[in-house]
């Protein structure tokens, strides 16, 4: 059996492909990058290195041949990356994949923040190929907000628009060894899990864990949308990028991230990265904002 990670030297697919490493020998793994030299570590562990680039069909073609199994960590190029995903499902099936599974949000379609409508889209084109699949409904990483820290140090506040809203985030190796769990065992077929952290905090809560394991004073600062968008604005980010941002707050205030089914701990085996662990990570990694 031969099992194929997409955009494998990136923060998730890395940690994809170490969990999958500590299941099946190194010669049933193989990774599709854009720049194979990326990967030349993973190659020397005898892992199959394959070049591909979602906006070229002809490589994904190349690339997906003789494969049983496919991870599809979705893309970041918005606006783009339907159809990039479109063209790695269609190569699956011209493959004859055994089973494809995809990262997508928690949720599915009842998330309405605008950043989940390619995953919809995508969840879509995918039940209609016909490809058995397997839908990752991926809640937050914790490290979304974690590697943030500094920030949040520096100013001495977490701020947002999300109100009193909760976020059930788990590590992003949480969700890499569920994605290795069901690439590499059965009973996954047209299966679809919400995958989150077993605990939902807010944003206060967050503020208070910094504050407490870095001995510094922060808070959580609550703004309304438009000024939130304003000062992502003036931190430097194009303003239709930090309207998603805010927009994902304003779906974060309506509680769409904040449930906690369970399927995620049920996958590992264990329970899910709590966040004071996260923030204890973070604050070892930058001593120096600590």
């Amino acid at each position: 059996m031969t099992i194929l990670v997409t955009a494998a030297t990136g923060q998730l697919g890395r940690l994809v492909v170490e969990s999958l490493l500590e299941r099946v020998p190194a010669t049933e793994v193989a990774v599709a990058v854009r720049d194979p030299e990326k990967a030349a570590d993973l190659a020397a562990l005898g892992v199959d290195v394959r070049q591909a680039d979602y906006s070229e069909p002809e490589t994904l073609r190349t690339a997906l041949t003789g494969v049983d199994r496919v991870l599809l960590i979705s893309g970041t190029d918005m606006g783009a990356r339907v159809e990039q995903h479109r063209a790695v499902i269609e190569a699956a099936k011209q493959a004859g994949v055994g089973l494809l599974a995809y990262t997508s949000i928690f949720g599915g379609d009842d998330t309405t923040f605008a950043l989940a409508d390619d995953h919809h889209a995508t969840e879509a084109l995918l039940r209609a190929s016909g490809v058995p699949y397997a839908l990752l409904r991926n809640a937050w990483y914790t490290e979304v907000y974690t590697a943030q820290l500094g920030t949040y140090l520096q100013f001495g506040a977490v701020t947002g628009s999300s109100g009193d809203g909760r976020v059930a985030s788990a590590a992003r190796r949480d969700y890499a060894e569920a994605a290795a769990v069901v690439l590499t065992t059965e009973g996954h077929r047209n299966a679809v899990y919400e995958l989150s952290g077993d605990t939902a905090w807010s944003f206060s809560e967050l503020a208070a864990e910094i504050a407490a394991q870095s001995g510094k004073p922060v808070v959580h600062h609550d703004v309304p949308f438009e000024e939130h968008v304003q000062i992502m604005v003036g931190a430097g980010l194009p303003e239709p990028v930090a309207r998603m941002f805010a927009d994902v707050d304003a779906g974060i205030g309506r509680g769409e991230l904040a449930g906690t089914p369970g399927e995620l701990s049920r996958l590992i085996g264990r329970r899910t990265t709590p966040l004071a662990d996260s923030v204890k990570q973070a604050l070892a990694a930058a001593p120096t904002a600590g």
